[in-house]
């Protein structure tokens, strides 16, 4: 396994920029530094039909939820996705994925809504999760009168963002509601603790440092107890079956790799349909660096191609 080259330069010229570690700071300056750090990163985003923000009812008051609707909907017309950002749940917003979502709007040609979840530690464990379920609820109820179909919509998310659509996804599978049809689970935190080989290998250097990682726990957990359930850790759970499709997608050098490869191992094991890609020269947060590095574009581009197969495929059941 080796580096990808623009991944290389990308990491050199990262550890040449004077910059504060994130676990070194407030977490309000920390939120300002991710979004400067993408902000360098991004690529240029494609046109899309509409954009406006919603507030729906929440767990602790109104939520803001961003919907993107495409300019030509085709034949995925009338599915949606729930997209929940990563951040550790610290960092992280809706303006700080907002490319992301439009990219994925523009290529899947679903309507993608975007969660404005509460963070840590202002909101610890499980605000974030009961946020993404509220959401998630909503979406369903209202899809409708949304223009939407409630019998296809996919949940998904990156890094913290993918632990909470694998959480939504057990949780919507327990409650009965709503039915999904797909999950993306891009580079998700799964594990109990940051125990595995790729979390020692890849420590530091890689972005996405332990000592980040740790922080994050700290931020977002109130009891070491809280480590083992499930809502934290989907790994933890005792029964991953009946779930719907996953696109699980990891990066070669990063401390999650390993978890995230578990965790679509047991869901192969309980009996789901998943697809696991590791991009080999990839780091923690490759996706949304699409300006920099090459390989985003393809693993966007991918994950775009699985979201409008499964919609396709509802589709045609559906009508059967």
């Amino acid at each position: 396994m080796r580096l990808d080259r623009e991944t290389e330069a990308l990491l050199h010229w990262a550890s040449s920029a004077p910059a504060t570690p994130l676990w070194r700071l407030s977490p309000e300056q920390a939120r300002d530094e991710y979004r400067r750090m993408l902000l360098k990163t991004e690529i240029a985003p494609p046109a899309i039909g509409e954009m406006s923000d919603l507030a729906v009812p929440g767990p602790d008051g109104p939520m803001r939820l961003r919907r993107y609707v495409p300019a030509n909907a085709g034949s995925t017309g009338g599915a949606a996705i729930l997209f929940i950002h990563g951040g550790g749940c610290v960092v992280g917003d809706i303006e700080s994925h907002d490319v992301f979502c439009r990219t994925l709007c523009h290529d899947t040609a679903a309507t993608v809504f975007s969660l404005d979840y509460r963070l840590a530690p202002e909101h610890q464990f499980p605000a974030a999760v009961e946020d993404s379920m509220a959401a998630l609820r909503w979406v369903a109820l209202h899809a409708r009168e949304l223009g939407g179909d409630p019998e296809r919509i996919a949940v998904g998310g990156d890094s913290a963002g993918g632990n909470l659509a694998a959480v939504c996804a057990l949780l919507a599978r327990n409650e009965g509601y709503p039915q999904l049809i797909f999950q993306l689970l891009i580079y998700p935190c799964t594990a109990p603790e940051p125990e595995t080989a790729s979390h020692r290998k890849f420590a530091e250097g890689y972005v996405l440092t332990r000592n980040t990682i740790t922080w994050f726990y700290k931020q977002y957990l109130r009891s070491p107890k809280e480590f083992y359930d499930f809502r934290f850790a989907p790994l933890a759970a005792d029964d991953v079956s009946n779930l719907p499709p996953a696109l699980v997608l990891v990066a070669g050098f990063d401390p999650l790799r390993d978890e995230g490869v578990d965790y679509a191992r047991r869901l192969i094991e309980a009996g789901n349909r998943v697809t696991l890609v590791n991009y080999e020269g990839m780091i923690h947060g490759f996706f949304l660096m699409g300006g920099a590095v090459d390989a985003a574009k393809r693993a966007v581009a991918q994950s775009a191609q699985a979201l409008r197969e499964a919609f396709a495929a509802q589709a045609g059941t559906l009508l059967r």
